[in-house]
């Protein structure tokens, strides 16, 4: 059985590595993105499984990132990963875009684990 793929996408370098580290253990192959432009071209290299996309990051924010996937699948996976809870306008656009969820990076372990367990499945 292939392993699911996650796709972290992230401008913090050590929150890609605690991440990464985590989600790999949990048993799913982790890739690493540090920029929207750079998770487009591994989405489009890669297809991988689901997106954790950071919301706040220089030149191309985390929506902007997610309009730009759609552009491309409908129907990826894009859970949205965030220090700062976005405001309600930013929400609405994300839910129109089909964000599957909003995680609190203060509570990326238990929550991701969750989620990426309820998106894809059990492994």
């Amino acid at each position: 059985m292939d392993k699911k793929k996650v796709l972290l996408v992230d401008d913090e370098l050590i929150i890609l590595e605690i991440m990464q580290k985590r989600i790999t253990s949990w048993g799913y192959e982790v890739m690493t993105a540090a920029s929207g432009k750079e998770a487009i071209s591994i989405i489009k290299a890669e297809k991988p499984d689901i997106v954790i996309l950071d919301y706040i990051m220089p030149e191309m924010d985390g929506i902007a990132t997610l309009e730009e996937i759609r552009k491309t699948s409908s129907k990826l996976p894009v859970v949205i990963f965030t220090g700062y809870y976005p405001d309600e306008k930013a929400l609405e656009g994300a839910r129109k875009l089909g964000v599957s969820a909003f995680l609190p990076k203060l509570d990326a372990y238990s929550d991701t684990k969750i989620t990426l367990k309820n998106t894809l499945g059990t492994l």
